[in-house]
């Protein structure tokens, strides 16, 4: 996803949906597995997705290689004619290319993919396309063409009725009135923006939405909401290890401090931001930063310290080709230099503001944007406006017609027919919706009675796992240091050596036992290190026994964030599916592979076990497959098996998170 925050202190990319190759290969990690492909995978479709694959993994650490990759996968998709992965290529590229500050090179990229998915695209594909055109001109201060863009793309996806570009779009607009100027108008795009955020459930959506309600609010001198919220979106990124989050919060923070004349905060927050972007790269916020201080260092009587940090700003704003924050640096370096009585470089700079000015946002594009927005609104009222006039034509010509005795009483029948009709219709309609009301409240008692069942559960599994580890572990040891103690006061025979030596080893294999099964019942690395962790415990366990051997593979999985609850049922799935091989499978061989995406996660259990016929699976009444299923049903979950006898079985569950 990508939401400008205002002024556009940061955007993240929308990147259009890939294919992820499913593949497991143990303990291999991801770039050797991936790479181990490549080189084994023919010319083909397969190899283009790798390639992409590939460069996602590199793109945070080594953004030069990343894009080598999809340069091979672009190269790869025109020799195959497979139009989608060229479009694929922009939509990977542009995200580091704007991290580059080479917005003109991701302008034209993204034209390219809009171009190829006019042709061969859904309309879904369309409207991310439009939507990336339409942030590249405003990263490159464009407002009426990135307006132009976001509001072809907004009609779609209303059309679609997908809330999660409409939350983006709405969060871009949001940003550009900001830019004019227009506060009020920007709150309530980003508000909207948030209402949708909220909707999705998800973190970073709603500190990108949040973050343009602040700079509004920051604008209109409400401070305090100002602080709170960008309070709020630092710890949003502190908790998902987002630092662009984290700089979105300490600016807004930093530009609140200023503008209450709150110098040393605002001194120590800007700081801050810049020790940030050093150890980030991440130039944008730098300059940002800069500009803040040079209104700071002009504000505290510090006009040396503001001109450096004005010509800072001016050399990272050139090479980022910001235009729209080029244009007030210029005319601040005007000012200044005016002030210092160096009137050749004031006439400079207040020539190059003066041609930025001109090209960015005078009061006739300002117009021209109010044009768009007026045009979008009165499309969507088009439909309604034309009915109204059917109807006004529709009752003149009634008019016209009534001085017939029988037109007027065969009106008056068709009225009271249609009257009645219309009555009945909304009866029907009424008792329709009662029906599924009624229905979706006995689905949520379900769902909350298996809630409930499972909560009870886990807890019991948590008291045995306790008892037995703490209460029946305890006393075993201390058992065992009783019989060794009593050994030295003891005279053994061999005979009768070698059945104390039984009896210890029997005691100290019904301690390991025990602890297997308390670790079982409430495994403590699910608790303490998450659920990734828990699950490669688990399975690496059950390849030491020797009784399977399991790979298991996770992707995005690692720092998700993930509700304890939610944790503890993925494990009991994963738990139950292992345990229904192990009886019934013969299996040789197991995958286990976790798939975890913004907002769906998926659980494949593979074996190559003798298969089953799955229409048995309907007429289960065993513990562990209800289980499953209650599970599932629990987490609102899909559930597919596929399994062919002498062929093995497939599990594979999916769910949004």
């Amino acid at each position: 996803m990508y939401a400008f925050n205002s002024p556009p202190k940061s955007v993240v990319w929308l990147l259009p949906y890939l294919a992820i190759i499913q593949f497991a290969f143990g303990q291999i990690s991801k770039l050797d597995s991936i790479g181990q492909q490549i080189k084994t995978t023919p010319n083909d479709t397969v190899l283009v997705n790798l390639y992409y694959q590939y460069g996602e993994e590199l793109a945070n650490k080594y953004p030069d290689s990343a894009l080598w990759y999809y340069n091979q996968a672009n190269k790869l998709s025109i020799d195959l004619k497979y139009d989608r992965g060229r479009a694929a290529y922009a939509s990977q590229a542009i995200e580091i290319l704007n991290a580059q500050g080479k917005f003109k090179e991701a302008l034209a990229l993204s034209k390219e993919a809009l171009a190829i998915y006019e042709t061969i695209g859904s309309k879904r594909d369309i409207a991310v396309a439009l939507i990336n055109v339409g942030s590249e001109w405003h990263y490159l201060s464009d407002f009426q063409l990135a307006t132009d863009n976001y509001l072809m793309a907004l009609k779609i996806a209303e059309e679609l009725e997908d809330i999660r570009l409409q939350r983006i779009i709405n969060n871009n607009l949001a940003s550009i009135f900001i830019n004019l100027k227009e506060f009020e108008k920007g709150k309530a795009y980003a508000n909207k923006s948030l209402e949708l955020a909220y909707e999705l459930k998800n973190d970073y959506a709603i500190s990108s939405s949040m973050f343009n309600i602040a700079t509004a609010e920051l604008y209109l001198k409400d401070y305090g909401n100002a602080l709170k919220h960008y309070s709020q979106i630092v710890q949003i990124g502190e908790r998902t290890d987002d630092y662009i989050l984290i700089l979105d919060g300490l600016l807004g923070t930093a530009d609140v401090y200023n503008a209450e004349h709150n110098y040393d905060k605002a001194l120590s927050y800007y700081d801050k931001v810049i020790s940030l972007t050093k150890e980030k790269d991440a130039p944008e916020y730098e300059m940002y930063a800069h500009m803040g201080l040079s209104d700071l260092y002009k504000n505290t009587g510090k006009d040396d310290e503001s001109v450096a940090s004005i010509l800072l700003g001016i050399s990272l704003a050139e090479k980022l080709g910001t235009k729209y924050e080029l244009k007030d640096l210029y005319l601040k370096a005007s000012e200044m230099a005016e002030k210092a009585n160096k009137y050749m470089d004031a006439l400079e700079y207040r020539k190059k503001y003066e041609i930025l000015n001109d090209s960015v946002v005078g009061e006739k594009s300002k117009l021209n944007i109010s044009l768009l927005e007026a045009k979008f609104e009165s499309e969507k009222k088009e439909a309604t406006i034309s009915n109204l006039e059917t109807n006004k034509k529709i009752q003149e010509l009634s008019i016209s017609q009534k001085n017939s005795l029988n037109y007027l009483l065969f009106g008056v029948i068709m009225v009271i027919l249609l009257t009645s009709y219309i009555s009945y219709r909304n009866y029907r309609h009424k008792q329709k919706l009662q029906t599924n009301r009624i229905n979706e409240l006995e689905t949520e008692k379900q769902l909350a009675a298996t809630a409930a069942v499972l909560k009870g559960e886990e807890q019991e599994r948590t008291r045995l796992a306790k008892d037995l580890h703490d209460g029946l572990g305890g006393m075993l040891s201390g058992i065992k240091y009783s019989f060794e103690s009593i050994k030295g006061n003891m005279i053994m025979t061999t005979d009768n050596q070698q059945v104390f030596e039984r009896s210890m080893d029997m005691l100290d294999s019904s301690i390991k036992e025990m602890r297997r099964v308390a670790h079982n019942m409430m495994p403590e690395s699910l608790l303490k290190f998450g659920l990734d962790t828990a699950l490669k415990d688990f399975c690496n366990h059950i390849n030491k026994t020797g009784a399977v051997q399991i790979d298991y593979l996770s992707l995005g999985l690692a720092n998700a964030s993930i509700n304890q609850t939610v944790a503890i049922t993925i494990y009991r799935i994963v738990q139950e599916l292992i345990n229904n091989t192990l009886k019934h499978a013969r299996a040789e061989t197991v995958i286990v592979q976790i798939t975890k995406t913004e907002h769906q996660l998926t659980i494949t259990v593979e074996d190559d076990g003798e298969g089953f016929d799955t229409l048995i699976l309907k007429k289960s009444q065993g513990m562990g497959w209800t289980n499953i299923q209650h599970r599932v049903e629990f987490l609102k979950g899909n559930l597919n098996v596929d399994s062919e006898y002498s062929k093995g079985t497939s599990v594979h569950i999916e769910f949004n998170v």
